[in-house]
């Protein structure tokens, strides 16, 4: 499909921010009226926008996608998109551990245990740790919680969360994107620190070498969304 707009602009309406193509407003993939929260994101919007060349490329709307995710489905699926969030609790990737004695398990200690431990003061809860394959659930009341706080995001913010969750396969991980401080590739790094542990023992090929790029790419805009959101 070819570009059929030549200026790209953000203008406040009544209902939010918006993108504009040559003076007129876009809508979301649904219909309906594309109204942001903050300029900051409505600007990245718009600079996906201002970024296509003679042909669109709709791989590169990231930002847009996930915005329409927010205006289009989560209003009519909240509860199922809190209840998607926490069913990562029950496999977390921060809390299932190599054996103690393990050097693996030294590496996710020092990774992990920081993230958990914020996690636990921050909702004042208690997560439970495990080694090996053993599942072990996680404290109802402590699921309730997190369920609670989940609930109090915008629909913005949930569509942020739901990408940095499935990515770090870690609600742990998606809930300390939230912080304004969080050190971005760090979360990444310990998201994905036991496929960074296999790679150094055995090494990177090219496939799993660009695979990695693109999901910390992947991450890093869906955190670029959140700030935006969050503003």
């Amino acid at each position: 499909m070819k570009r059929f707009w030549k200026e790209v602009t953000v203008a406040e309406g009544d209902s939010g921010w918006q993108v504009l193509l040559d003076g007129r407003a876009i809508k979301t993939q649904s219909g309906n009226r594309q109204a942001m929260p903050t300029r900051a994101l409505a600007e990245l919007v718009a600079a996906e926008f201002a970024a296509q060349g003679e042909e669109i490329d709709p791989r590169s709307f990231v930002h847009r996608d996930m915005a329409d995710y927010a205006l289009d489905v989560i209003p009519q699926e909240r509860e199922a998109t809190i209840a998607k969030l926490l069913s990562y609790m029950e496999t977390d990737t921060l809390c299932y551990r190599a054996e103690p004695g393990e050097p693996l398990f030294a590496r996710q200690l020092e990774l992990w245990e920081p993230l958990v431990t914020a996690c636990e003061a921050r909702h004042g809860i208690t997560l439970e740790r495990a080694s090996g394959i053993v599942h072990r659930p996680q404290p109802e009341s402590s699921l309730a919680v997190l369920g609670a706080a989940l609930a109090d995001e915008d629909d913005f913010t949930l569509a942020a969360l739901i990408t940095l969750t499935s990515l770090a396969a870690s609600l742990v991980v998606g809930m300390a994107a939230l912080d304004e401080a969080a050190n971005v590739p760090a979360l990444f790094a310990a998201a994905n620190a036991e496929e960074d542990w296999q790679a150094e023992l055995w090494g990177w090929d090219y496939e799993a070498e660009d695979a990695r790029k693109a999901k910390l790419e992947a991450f890093e805009r869906a955190a670029q969304f959140l700030r935006a959101v969050r503003s």
